[in-house]
């Protein structure tokens, strides 16, 4: 995919895109074994398909019409020659990491810059805002593989969990999020200490950050608001804006204290009225205080957001830590990105777990890569609907003529369950002509 091309996403160049990256696949396989006849983009491909239609039967309903009329939408739709049985697909994948799929998401990521798209996305004189979180997508006291973490209970049993780092682009002006490359938190070589949400955020940067351009700037909760994870930020021209709490930042509040008792805390207020209710927006903010207690202590400039109603029962407090050099011109700015920070859980993770996508669902945990690789075939299947949605004209119409997202894809699993699509474009063309929408020309 170009860059030309890449600037009109459509659906069949994204699934020919991803099918490409799959060809690339590692086959760990030997000999000549039952598995030879199939290739390792037919397996990829069946698993992205299954998250791509919110199908888990998806593949069984494709096989009986593959064998009842020589064809299928498993083949039409999505380029498979031939569908292996859930179980071959797992062995197949099992030894594959996710990081083979980054690729692709860096791929999107340049088409959207490419399209100008991204620009929409820009705040804070044109930065990009990327929160980061961990989400915890599988748990279990008895599953488990050489790749989980694992935390002793109190009841004497012990919980084993894969945990992902899921970094989104996010923008207060935007009510989509635009997912990258997720990275897992997985027992380390040559390390006998256990991964960490943080670790695995600071192995993330150093694959992912240098495609972002210099002033993107990333959000987070208390968690990263620590002096390695800032300066190795800085290092890397990117800026900061981290949720700081009192109770892991006790040195940097006394700074605060003291500053506040000498008079040099701004503060702004602003009343707003919401047409229901007055609220009282309190603004506080002072720059260059320490981030830990050491002397060769980060200075990060500090604010806080304080929401009162009009009985003065405060309905909203935080506060955050940054790099940006704040003023009495961008403090609401500042906070107001800062808050985006909920939208890696609500709009991205939240998602993800309740929207179709059931990010939670042991759909294989294998012994090496499994798990994590259908997370990230799963993320990148949420990714490439919301691209479509902007950019392919058909596929939009249809999404945003019904009433909801889970109608869209009843209806999809429906019809591709009852008849043979030649292509996507017959597909949407179809959908659309069942809602008495013209054809859009392309």
């Amino acid at each position: 995919m170009t860059t030309t091309e890449i600037s009109t996403f459509t659906q069949k160049k994204l699934i020919d895109q991803i099918k490409q990256t799959f060809t690339t696949f590692p086959d760990a396989r030997r000999g000549d074994g039952v598995y030879q006849k199939y290739e390792m983009s037919d397996a990829a491909l069946s698993a992205f398909s299954v998250f791509f239609m919110q199908s888990p039967s998806f593949l069984d309903y494709q096989k009986m019409m593959a064998k009842e009329r020589g064809k299928s939408n498993a083949h039409s739709l999505f380029g498979i020659h031939l569908i292996p049985s859930a179980s071959q697909v797992r062995n197949l994948l099992d030894p594959v990491s996710a990081e083979t799929i980054a690729p692709l998401y860096r791929k999107i990521f340049k088409g959207l810059q490419a399209s100008g798209k991204i620009n929409e996305f820009h705040v804070l004189d044109n930065t990009l805002l990327v929160a980061i979180d961990g989400v915890e997508y599988f748990g279990s006291q008895t599953i488990h593989c050489d790749c989980c973490s694992t935390q002793d209970l109190k009841n004497g049993k012990t919980h084993y969990s894969h945990v992902a780092v899921t970094p989104v682009i996010v923008s207060p002006k935007q009510s989509s999020v635009i997912p990258l490359a997720p990275e897992f938190v997985t027992p380390q070589d040559g390390s006998e200490k256990q991964d960490y949400e943080l670790a695995a955020s600071k192995r993330w940067l150093e694959k992912e950050a240098d495609a972002l351009p210099d002033n993107t700037t990333f959000l987070g909760d208390d968690l990263y608001c620590k002096q390695p994870f800032c300066e190795q930020l800085i290092q890397m021209k990117k800026h900061f804006i981290l949720v700081c709490k009192p109770d892991s930042h006790k040195t940097l509040y006394e700074w605060v204290d003291d500053f506040d008792r000498l008079g040099e805390v701004e503060t702004i207020i602003v009343n707003k009225w919401t047409g229901k209710k007055k609220l009282r927006k309190q603004y506080r903010f002072v720059n260059q205080v320490p981030l830990r207690n050491t002397d060769d202590a980060l200075l990060v400039n500090w604010c806080e957001l304080t929401i009162t109603d009009e009985e003065s029962h405060v309905i909203y407090r935080n506060s955050f830590a940054t790099d940006y050099p704040l003023d009495r011109k961008n403090i609401k700015q500042i906070v107001e990105a800062g808050r985006t920070r909920w939208k890696v859980e609500n709009e991205n993770n939240n998602t993800l777990k309740t929207k179709g996508y059931n990010f939670k669902h042991n759909f294989g945990h294998g012994k090496k890569h499994l798990s994590s690789l259908l997370a990230s075939l799963n993320i990148l299947a949420f990714l490439v609907h919301t691209v479509l949605e902007w950019f392919d004209q058909c596929y939009a119409l249809v999404r945003n003529s019904l009433a909801s997202r889970k109608t869209f894809f009843d209806d999809l699993r429906a019809l591709t369950r009852y008849m043979v699509f030649d292509s996507w474009q017959k597909l949407m063309e179809f959908m659309l002509g069942g809602l008495d929408i013209p054809v859009p020309e392309i």
